[in-house]
């Protein structure tokens, strides 16, 4: 739980400092409607199963939409500082290892689909200890973020450390710092700060490829 709490207090500073209206990088939302997102995630499993179960997507969407057009002004206040507090005490999320494993990731791509959604943004600077955190949350799930790609992926750090997410004939390597090789994975492509290092028409189809969850 190290670095879950700061970085869930991070993104509800980020989620103030943007206000209600702040574009996002997901696609058809803006603050709102990740805050939305958030708060249904943490506090109505049923309500939030579409983001694991894709046959439930529309309910989930559904669900988000009417929350979040009720989230003006003190509303959507309150319902970050509510989010900023944590889950509830019968919360799953309240146990550590499970908010470790769902919530650190969660909170840094989202945190930076805010930042990184209007014209002028730049990297944060991240304490040495939650880059290597995050890196750690990133090998272990990054063949299920890449398995849309049909090409050998591995992931290289400017500083040494490797890890090869698929394997195959032809592979690319995608080079940058843990956040944005995250940012990358997550489907944040156009907005994460990597290169790549491969045959020009892997490269190309490693660009046009889906990925994230």
């Amino acid at each position: 739980m190290r670095f879950v709490a700061p970085s869930r207090d991070f993104l509800a500073e980020t989620l103030l400092a943007a206000g209600p209206d702040a574009p996002t990088l997901c696609e058809g939302w803006d603050t709102r409607h990740l805050l939305a997102h958030l708060h249904l995630r943490e506090t109505s499993p049923r309500r939030a199963l579409g983001l694991a179960v894709k046959a439930f997507a529309p309910a989930t969407g559904r669900a988000v939409s009417e929350l979040a057009a009720t989230l003006d002004g003190d509303a959507y206040r309150s319902l970050v500082e509510e989010f900023r507090a944590g889950p509830g005490r019968l919360s799953p999320w309240r146990v550590p290892q499970l908010a470790e494993l769902g919530n650190l990731a969660e909170f840094f791509v989202h945190a930076e689909d805010i930042r990184r959604a209007g014209d002028r943004w730049a990297p944060r600077t991240l304490d040495a200890d939650y880059a290597e955190a995050l890196w750690t949350d990133l090998i272990r799930r990054a063949a299920l973020l890449y398995r849309g790609v049909d090409l050998g992926i591995v992931l290289v750090r400017p500083n040494g450390p490797r890890h090869v997410a698929r394997r195959a004939p032809d592979s690319v390597a995608i080079l940058g710092d843990p956040g944005e090789l995250m940012m990358h994975a997550y489907g944040r492509a156009s907005h994460a700060l990597v290169s790549f290092e491969g045959r020009p028409d892997a490269i190309a189809l490693l660009r046009s490829a889906a990925l994230g969850v």
